[in-house]
């Protein structure tokens, strides 16, 4: 009898870098999109609850409107991890070294939790002061606070969610981090609902029971994916030994994330201030009421639905870009970064249509208070006109990051922000009293600039050469 000669294993095909740009720009991009759909919704429906109630509605949609910008900044902090986790896994898997993906995603988790740590100690401290810079007072002053400081206790499972998460797209997987944060989304919508309302077993808890049950929703989604990790994800798995701190590995993951996180700063700063700028359009000054106020957090609910795509098709192109890079492909990051750009565009320009027709209709649907309605129906009309500038903008500055290149973006952001929304946003809304509109204007302005400048950068190729 013959004896079997053992033959060498083939290496798993990497669909990512062979199969046709636009089929695996539509399978990556499409889990995303279900994921941030899910995740907006959520945030959709803390609106709704909040502009509902029977009582404190206008300050309670400030609360958790601000509440939002501040999870976004935190979001940002974490993109010091994510960006470039999901870069040099992209590359490592691209090359075909798996091993040293895993390595940067321990690495990545480790760094994950310390920050989750230390922003729910800074929140404790800072809550108040978010409240202040807001110029926010009395009841509204209060709810904003212990809402915040409630919500920061789920910083260490949003950390853990979301660096994770950049890690298994980094290798090819969008569907797994969709499943767990549609579940995370799920929850927090059902828990929000029944602890507002007192629904069955749970408490009557008013505007308390929004931030509650994002607080046990994202404490879930951090155990969860942690156990996904555990039992391993697309080569992916928590090793114990890859947990002890590795120089190396912390440098490049930082040496990306920074810049990154740097732009998310300065981006969130920038919309801080412009949200502060909104802040002085008090139309009662003995209680502090501000519909302007809650019809901006009205709007930014509403346009994330035609944000979104631009999101999910900058991380699609983050994971593509990386990969054709590391299997030095630069022709088909090119064509990945101006595919993603081309099918988003095409997207939010039918959702931007939609806000342009229901503007009304809408947000009629998102807030009860008649000069709510008033003011953020002409807003919502110039949002949805602008998401596809806006669009084009992300998904380019989503290319770029995958590959890298993290410090133009940056300076973009800056440009934007400080050129146009900040100044020209004070002027047309507060100085010329043309309100809430008026420094829409401005911010129409920030995403032409972003977007041309971003679109040049990307269209000169030379981030292809870029060492990581």
């Amino acid at each position: 009898m013959t004896a079997q000669i053992p033959q060498p294993s083939q290496p798993e095909l990497n669909r990512i870098v062979t199969d046709p740009v636009r089929s695996v720009m539509i399978s990556l991009t499409f889990p995303i999109l279900t994921e941030q759909i899910l995740s907006t919704l959520v945030g959709l429906v803390d609106t709704f609850l909040a502009g509902n109630l029977p009582i404190h509605a206008i300050e309670a949609t400030s609360a958790v409107g601000l509440a939002s910008y501040v999870g976004w900044l935190v979001t940002m902090l974490f993109a010091l991890v994510g960006t470039g986790t999901t870069a040099l896994v992209a590359r490592a898997y691209g090359s075909g070294d798996r091993e040293y993906g895993n390595k940067v995603a321990n690495q990545s988790l480790l760094l994950a939790c310390f920050m989750g740590l230390f922003g729910v100690a800074g929140m404790y401290f800072l809550a108040p002061r978010f409240a202040q810079w807001q110029a926010m007072r009395g009841v509204t002053y209060d709810i904003t606070v212990r809402y915040l400081r409630i919500e920061s206790l789920s910083y260490i499972g949003m950390a853990i969610t979301l660096v994770g998460g950049a890690a298994i797209r980094g290798a090819g997987d969008t569907r797994t981090p969709m499943k767990v944060l549609a579940s995370v989304n799920v929850f927090n919508g059902i828990l929000s609902y029944g602890l507002v309302y007192g629904i069955g077993p749970l408490p009557k808890m008013g505007v308390d029971g929004i931030v509650t049950g994002t607080l046990i929703s994202r404490l879930l989604g951090g155990l969860m994916l942690t156990f996904v990790l555990l039992k391993g994800a697309r080569g992916l798995s928590i090793q114990l030994h890859l947990l002890r701190p590795m120089i190396e590995v912390i440098r490049r993951i930082t040496r990306i994330g920074i810049p990154a996180a740097v732009d998310g700063i300065v981006m969130w700063t920038g919309h801080f201030l412009f949200l502060r700028i909104i802040g002085e359009m008090v139309s009662d000054t003995a209680t502090g009421l501000n519909p302007s106020y809650a019809a901006q957090i009205v709007v930014v609910r509403l346009e994330a639905f035609t944000y979104l795509p631009a999101s999910a098709y900058a991380a699609a192109c983050a994971t593509m870009i990386g990969q054709a890079l590391g299997a030095h492909q630069p022709k088909r990051a090119i064509r990945s970064g101006h595919e993603g750009a081309l099918q988003c565009c095409l997207l939010t320009t039918i959702s931007g249509i939609l806000f342009v027709i229901f503007a009304r209709q809408i947000c009629s649907l998102m807030h009860k208070d008649p000069a709510v309605i008033d003011i953020a129906t002409p807003v919502l009309v110039l949002a949805g006109i602008a998401q596809p500038i806006l669009a084009l903008g992300m998904v380019y500055a989503g290319a770029l990051r995958g590959a890298g290149d993290t410090l133009h973006p940056l300076l973009y952001t800056a440009c934007g922000l400080g050129l146009m929304r900040l100044p020209f946003g004070y002027l047309f809304g507060l100085t010329l009293g043309w309100g809430l509109f008026g420094a829409w204007i401005a911010v129409a302005g920030d995403m032409v600039i972003r977007m041309v400048l971003v679109a040049i950068r990307f269209r000169r190729g030379k981030w292809v050469a870029l060492k990581v």
